[in-house]
């Protein structure tokens, strides 16, 4: 697959890059390039190689999923400048 200027234009367009005249014609050589290495990968063997998240095998330790309160809500509304219930007072914005 090749890039040609009319393309790059293109794209900066579509994209609202704004890519002066003289700057096509090197954006056009980078992704030329940059389409090339992506076929050089396309033609390595993958067969039989698990998919990683990354390049270390980490294991994360797990703990059990608790919903809770925090059972702070006595300090949490104590930083409200009016509370009711339990709850945060706020003034009505929809009449």
């Amino acid at each position: 697959m090749s890039v040609d200027k009319d393309t790059v234009r293109k794209v900066a367009r579509l994209s609202r890059i704004k890519l002066p005249e003289e700057r096509v014609e090197p954006m056009t050589e980078e992704l030329n390039s940059i389409l090339g290495w992506i076929e050089q990968l396309a033609e390595v063997d993958v067969e039989g190689i698990e998919p990683m998240t990354s390049a270390v095998e980490l294991s994360m330790p797990m703990r059990e999923d608790v919903v809770t309160d925090g059972n702070i809500q006595d300090k949490i509304l104590a930083n409200a400048p009016r509370s009711e219930d339990g709850f945060f007072v706020v003034p009505k914005v929809v009449e």
